[in-house]
């Protein structure tokens, strides 16, 4: 059952059930999940650091993977609602909160038009935002293919 963020959901026998959100545990769990995320940012960062320095493979990838992760969420807790409110808000706001880049995307595009890359800016842009919508749209239809399975 779809309602405001992350308040009501639907127990596997049917039962619904509005979260309590009134107090800090919701913000201790986006921080939980948000020092989770970032740490697998940063992991993320040194390894692409292995392949280039001049290309921001690092945050391209997280991004992309970002995405791909917050449709594999998505779909457990909406289609499926396999996702308490609780766990939503660690994965999808905390994790993938914290491991996404948006800001440091747009850093990097604009530095690259600063320095007259615009080649690169522009192929960085597309394959971002276009990667990102293709790999969200396929950890959705990766969740509804194995729920078909099971």
């Amino acid at each position: 059952m779809r309602s405001g963020p992350h308040l009501m959901w639907r127990r596997s026998d049917g039962v619904c059930y509005v979260a309590c959100m009134k107090s800090w545990s919701p913000f201790l769990i986006v921080g939980a999940g948000g020092f989770i995320g970032t740490g697998m940012r940063y992991a993320l960062s040194l390894t692409a650091q292995r392949f280039s320095i001049t290309f921001p493979h690092g945050t391209l990838w997280a991004n992309l993977l970002g995405c791909l992760l917050l449709g594999v969420i998505m779909a457990l807790a909406e289609d499926l609602q396999m996702l308490s409110p609780p766990v939503r808000l660690l994965l999808a706001t905390g994790v993938c909160g914290g491991f996404t880049t948006m800001s440091t995307f747009t850093y990097e595009t604009m530095r690259m038009l600063q320095d007259g890359q615009w080649y690169y800016a522009a192929l960085y842009y597309l394959v971002t935002l276009l990667g990102c919508a293709l790999m969200l749209l396929a950890g959705m239809l990766l969740v509804k293919g194995a729920a078909r399975l099971f």
